[in-house]
């Protein structure tokens, strides 16, 4: 049954994708990053409803006065900061655990299972890259962006390994294309949501 699973969180991605486009962006984004004074007060009267947000949006001022002199650090920069290193360890702990993620799809696309520890090494690594390509194109493209297209990636990818899945027995190279695809959905998630 765990197709049903497997489409069930395929499910609450498109749920999630079509009421996406109804919320505002972010106001620490827009008022932060974009610089949209106008357009970060528009989304907390339409997200908090009607009042008086002056508070708020001088607390965001302020902060955006603190960080003003800040640099945004670059992938090589942040691994070279010691203070990080904790988070990257968990973080890093956490790409290890995917060793396991997903040995039923792979059993059931009749891979050798001298071949499963290396595409579960893959899964880890396509991880990896989802989240140092996403850290370095999310201030360009913003959250909201990257949450619309990773949904609409895995939606897509969801349903063309469900037909690799299906169809794996009839053409033998199917099989294949849904480890890929697995990769494939792994990096939209890391990109997107």
């Amino acid at each position: 049954m765990w197709h049903v699973l497997l489409s069930f969180s395929g499910l609450v991605a498109l749920i999630q994708l079509l009421f996406l486009p109804f919320f505002p962006e972010s106001p620490p984004y827009l008022l932060l990053q974009k610089e949209d004074k106008a357009g970060c007060l528009k989304a907390m009267k339409q997200l908090w409803g009607e009042g008086n947000y002056q508070t708020e949006f001088d607390d965001l001022m302020k902060e955006k006065a603190i960080t003003k002199g800040t640099k945004i650090m670059n992938v090589l920069e942040v691994l070279r900061e010691r203070s990080v290193y904790p988070q990257l360890c968990t973080m890093l702990l956490l790409l290890l655990s995917l060793q396991l993620c997903g040995l039923k799809i792979f059993l059931t696309a009749n891979l050798q299972k001298s071949m499963i520890p290396y595409v579960s090494l893959g899964v880890s690594i396509s991880e990896l890259i989802s989240i140092i390509f996403c850290s370095s194109i999310i201030d360009r493209f913003g959250r909201r962006t990257l949450l619309c297209g990773g949904y609409l990636l895995m939606a897509l990818i969801l349903v063309l390994l469900e037909m690799s899945l299906l169809l794996g027995d009839q053409f033998l190279w199917l099989r294949y294309c849904s480890v890929i695809l697995i990769f494939l959905f792994i990096i939209a998630y890391g990109i997107g949501p």
